[in-house]
């Protein structure tokens, strides 16, 4: 899998999603966030266009020692191959941000000098 490091040095990748595991698929370019250790996190407007469905909602401390309620969303990648069933947490963020979660057992290499990167 391959992405690009932007002009504001943020790793991205595309990511193939779907709302259903037979419907159709949209791609969006994930921020890799090697501190979230979850699947992915992306913007409600996102979530809701998409239109994933609502898995759960849970409480949550951040970094910041903040409590928040953090709504979590099911919805289907294509993974090296494989279809996997990911949790979305919504954020009112700008970007959708790839976690370490769908890491395990893969490599990440970021170049900035060449601006690319590589999950293996």
């Amino acid at each position: 899998m391959k992405g690009i490091v932007d002009s504001s040095n943020r790793p991205l990748i595309d990511i193939e999603i779907k709302s259903q595991l037979k419907g159709r698929s949209t791609v969006i370019s994930a921020w890799v966030d090697t501190a979230f250790d979850g699947h992915l996190v992306m913007p409600r407007e996102q979530i809701q266009d998409l239109e994933l469905d609502l898995l759960a909602e849970t409480d949550a401390i951040l970094a910041d020692g903040s409590k928040v309620t953090l709504e979590a969303y099911v919805c289907f990648v294509e993974w090296f191959g494989e279809p996997r069933a990911l949790q979305v947490i919504a954020n009112d963020g700008r970007f959708p941000l790839l976690g370490t979660g769908l890491m395990d057992g893969h490599i990440l290499h970021v170049d900035f000098r060449e601006r690319t990167v590589t999950i293996l």
